[in-house]
């Protein structure tokens, strides 16, 4: 059947249609550079435990690293070696690194723990102890 059009339609062989693809495609990478690995951030009273998707890396190639009050995730994963006969028809596998940075400040860091597993980090984050405050009296000299 013939399909009903609008003067206002756009044909599939319209130029402007070509930049119209190039904005979804460009808005699309720029959503997925501002944040490399996803993650979900709970609060179980005593403890933050923080989930991230990782796919495609090793736990080798995945580092934790604390500075002061910042939790930093960094991986990198390397292009494995070509053969020289292969010859690819579409490549979509990616090789490269990322990196994510998480404020901690109410974080107890000495107890963070890390596991890895299904291409998802896990990372289970005590909070500090709330300190009350002493009660104490001061004498008038």
């Amino acid at each position: 059947m013939f399909d009903l059009m609008t003067p206002f339609d756009r044909r599939s062989s319209d130029l402007f249609r070509y930049f119209d693809d190039f904005g979804r495609e460009f808005t699309r990478a720029a959503g997925t550079e501002a944040a490399p690995c996803r993650t979900d951030i709970l609060d179980f009273g005593d403890r933050f435990e923080l989930r991230a998707d990782m796919p495609g890396f090793r736990k080798e190639e995945i580092h934790i690293d604390i500075d002061g009050d910042r939790l930093t995730i960094s991986a990198e994963h390397k292009e494995e070696d070509r053969q020289e006969n292969e010859t690819y028809l579409r490549r979509e596998r990616r090789w490269g690194s990322l990196s994510r940075s998480f404020d901690i400040s109410a974080v107890s860091a000495q107890g963070i723990t890390a596991a890895y597993e299904n291409g998802v980090l896990v990372l289970d984050l005590p909070k500090k102890s709330a300190q009350k405050p002493v009660a104490q009296r001061i004498e008038i000299k």
